[in-house]
Parts: structure tokens; C-alpha cells; sequence
């Protein structure tokens, strides 16, 4: 075994697995598995670019997710230009299986409730086709930043990203999502093979603790349902008493969450490292004791027709004027947004989606800790705007006036992912849409020969 298990651990699965035990054990002295899951907002199944995916990484099907696919080792999707394209997510195979469960729609309100780094809240929103609306919150900040982050880098245009404590969600909208998917904090057993520090952390007394914040966070989860509403719990740990136990106690709690399924991914019996999914229902009926806080619209803090929302209203005009302006300028054709609103974040220019019903607006974001309110379309200077890393990854090539394509194995896309100036001979000033492939990348800015990066720079690769 290449892996040194606690005793209190070994002891504890041999209770739980009795005969398979010993394959179990056997598991930890193979290699982790490794796989992604193809975009579908950029690359559709079985078109050319998937096919040139799977030829390119030697991919082959994850069983549980039509996305998914594993790769080995040596072919590191992750350092390929394309994923700085946000044509694929890397995602342990195992943990692709609760979104399938979750099952989401297009047009549907969905909470990822713990939804850091952002595997899950991708993988949603590409079952979403962009309809509808995805809130992914993470309560860590630092977290929450990445969550934000690859959200935009997958193109995703109907996502708020949210930064706070679920109790705090819950006191607002109770009721308010047809799906939650938590995929819960948990002591990560199924994280052994692939991360030896994650051995060290475990205790009886860790999973103990981790049993009770489960039940917690699942506490503020359900009121947010809406009666006939599903709610998929998964972790990433194989511990009775975070999965089945906290199951049982849920119901027990609240006997209108009916449970549909539940199913374990085990690394001795699936090519994976171990995923336990339950996916539960609330009867219709259920909110009762919750109805108190049914509205997910508070109240709002603008007065209509004082000087305050006077001013923002002006502010936000403007600022769509200037985006109008360098969309008339520099794209062929407007990317398509879902229905929503314009909003300012200080001289940052946003497109909140909407929820399907309505309910859903800016005041909904008053007072609460929001890192990413909808799609960054730029930021306002004056008289201009400047356009956002995150527009640019929800275009295609030819929404632009002026593209600059490079290939995905040329000089010129490393030092561009760099931040690097580049030599240009397009004869063409100003913003101009740099492709990998024919694949949005970023934007850069034409002055005589030369192309100025504004590949963000916390993204650029090291020089």
C-alpha cells in the first residue's frame, strides 16, 4: 500500500466494507485518475472540436457523465492554451456523477450552495444552455475569487457568484430554487490518493465535526427549496456518518424531503476516487413552516424618484451607451444575453440575469457579498469602455470585427498568455479579439504594428 493509512481508519472501513475491504486497500497503491469534462457552451458533442479534443488528450468516456473523460498524466490538458479558452474543466471523474443526479434544466433558479472551485457550478450551467439562472456561492472569500474565475473563464452569462454564509442566504430566499446542489465540506477520504496531506487531517474526531456542519449548512439548504424542488448532497469522503447518517437525521428533521436516490462511487469497483451522491425531493407542502420568508425579492434600499436612484439610473445609462458604442465598433454581432438587467459595481459594468419568474433583480444583491453580479461587460472610463476578460470568453470568432488568430502551438499564444506585447500587421487600431485556434482568448488593443496585452494579469503565465 503506497499510502499510509490511520489505524482508526482502517479499522473503521473494514467495519463498513467487511469482504471488500481488502480490494479497497488494494486501490491506494494505483495511480489517481484524472479527467475533464468538455464545455458544452463552447464545444458541442460529437462536433469537430470534441472529436479533436478526444484525438489531442487520448481521451476516453467517463460511464456516468456525457462530458466527461479521462485522460493520463502526461497529456496535462490543464498547461494547454485551449483551457485558458475554457473549452474543458479539469474534474476528478467521480465528482462529475452529482450534477447527473441533480439532473438541472434550462430555465430553471439553482443554488450551488458550497460551490468552490467551480466544477459543479460549470457543469450545471452547461446543462443550463445559458437559460434560465445559476447563483454559485462560496462562503470563503479567496475561494469565492476562483469560483468567479472560472465561471468566466468557461463563458458562462447567466451566474451571479455570491460570497456569503448560507443562514445569511437562507433569511432571504426561502423557497426561491427549483435545484440546490451542496456538495458538502466533508473530511475527504476519497481525496487520499490524490492528496497525502489530506491523510494527515484525518481523525474520528474530524469526521465527526464535519458530520455536524453538514446538517447544519443542509438546515439553512432546504427552507431554499421550492416545494417539488430537488436538493443533490454529495461528498467526497466514503464515512457512513457523513453520508447515510446525515441523510437519516435529515428526514427525520423534515419529514416532506423525500429521498429518490443514492449512489456511491467506490475506487476498488469504478474508475474513480470515490463520490457518494443522495438526491432528495421536498414534498409539496413542505415550505409551510417557511413561509414567512417566501419572497426572494427584499425589499428593495432604492426609492424611485429620489435623487440617489436618479443618479444611478443616469450612471447606468451611460455606461450602456459606452458599451453600446464599443459593441457597434468592435463586434459584428452582439453576444446574446439572457433576460436581465445593467448594473454598476462602482465604474464596473455588469448584465445581472434574471430569474425566469421575475423575482430576481438588483435589490436582490443589496447588502449581500456578491464577487461576480452577472456578466462583467467592461469597465467604464471616460467617454469609453473598456471590455472585460469575461465578455471576451463568451464570444465566438466571428462576433468580432477584429480577430487575431493564433495557433494554440505558436510563439506568439504563449507570450500572449504571458502578457507580452505582440507585432501585428492588421492594419486595424483598436480592440481586437485574440483567438487560439479561432477559440476567444482575451482582448488586445491595436496601436500601429503592435498588439497591447490585456490578458489579466493575475491569469498570465509566468515569464
Amino acid at each position: 500500500m503506497s499510502t499510509t493509512l490511520p489505524q482508526a481508519y482502517i479499522d473503521k472501513i473494514q467495519r463498513q466494507l467487511k469482504e471488500d475491504a481488502e480490494a479497497f486497500f488494494l486501490s491506494y497503491s494505483e495511480a489517481r485518475t484524472h479527467g475533464l469534462r468538455l464545455n458544452p457552451l463552447k464545444v458541442e458533442p460529437d462536433s469537430p472540436w470534441a472529436k479533436r479534443l478526444q484525438e489531442l488528450f487520448r481521451l476516453v468516456p467517463v460511464p456516468w457523465c456525457p462530458t466527461g473523460y479521462y485522460y493520463e498524466e502526461p497529456h496535462r490538458p490543464g498547461k494547454h492554451p485551449y483551457h485558458a479558452a475554457g473549452l474543458y474543466y479539469i474534474q476528478e471523474p467521480s465528482a462529475m456523477s452529482a450534477v447527473e443526479i441533480l439532473d438541472p434544466q434550462p430555465g430553471e433558479t439553482i443554488l450551488d450552495l458550497a460551490a468552490a472551485p467551480g466544477g459543479k457550478s460549470t457543469q450545471i450551467a452547461g446543462k443550463m444552455k445559458g437559460k434560465g439562472l445559476l447563483v454559485a456561492n462560496e462562503i470563503h472569500p479567496a475561494r469565492a475569487k476562483i469560483l468567479a474565475e472560472n465561471i468566466e473563464r468557461m463563458g458562462i452569462r447567466n451566474a451571479v457568484v455570491t460570497n456569503a454564509a448560507p443562514d445569511v442566504l437562507a433569511g432571504r430566499f426561502a423557497s426561491g430554487f427549483d435545484r440546490i446542489m451542496l456538495d458538502a465540506p466533508c473530511s475527504g477520504e476519497g481525496m487520499f490518493r490524490k492528496d497525502p496531506d489530506a491523510v494527515g487531517e484525518w481523525s474520528p474526531e474530524h469526521v465527526a465535526m464535519c458530520a455536524a456542519r453538514q446538517m447544519d449548512i443542509l438546515r439553512h439548504a432546504i427552507p431554499m427549496l421550492k416545494p417539488g424542488g430537488k436538493l443533490a448532497y454529495s461528498t467526497c469522503t466514503f464515512s457512513i456518518e457523513e453520508n447515510e447518517e446525515v441523510i437519516a437525521q435529515i428526514t427525520e428533521q423534515f419529514p416532506y424531503m423525500e429521498v429518490l436516490r443514492t449512489e456511491r462511487i467506490w475506487p476498488h469497483l469504478h474508475k474513480g476516487e470515490g463520490h457518494f451522491v443522495a438526491l432528495l425531493e421536498k414534498r409539496e407542502g413542505g415550505e409551510e413552516q417557511f413561509a414567512s420568508g417566501r419572497s426572494m425579492k427584499p425589499p428593495s434600499t432604492r426609492v424611485k424618484g429620489s435623487a440617489k436612484h436618479r443618479m444611478q439610473t443616469k450612471a447606468i445609462a451611460d455606461a450602456w451607451k459606452q458599451y453600446s458604442g464599443f459593441a457597434e465598433a468592435y463586434l459584428s454581432r452582439q453576444p446574446e444575453l439572457p433576460p436581465g438587467e445593467a448594473i454598476l459595481f462602482g465604474d464596473q459594468l455588469y448584465w445581472l440575469p434574471h430569474d425566469t419568474e421575475g423575482l430576481w433583480s438588483a435589490s436582490s444583491l443589496d447588502g449581500l457579498k456578491t464577487v461576480r453580479p452577472g456578466l462583467h461587460l467592461g469597465t467604464v472610463k471616460k467617454n469609453r469602455l473598456e471590455p472585460a476578460h469575461a465578455l471576451a470568453l463568451t464570444l465566438r470568432e466571428d462576433m468580432s470585427r477584429h480577430p487575431l488568430t493564433l495557433a494554440a502551438d505558436s510563439q506568439e499564444a504563449a507570450a500572449y498568455l504571458r502578457g507580452e506585447t505582440l507585432t501585428v500587421k492588421s492594419g486595424r487600431e483598436g480592440w481586437a479579439l485574440v483567438t487560439i485556434d479561432g477559440q476567444p482568448l482575451g482582448w488586445g488593443k491595436v496601436s500601429g504594428e503592435q498588439l497591447k496585452n490585456h490578458y489579466p494579469k493575475g491569469l498570465r503565465l509566468p515569464r
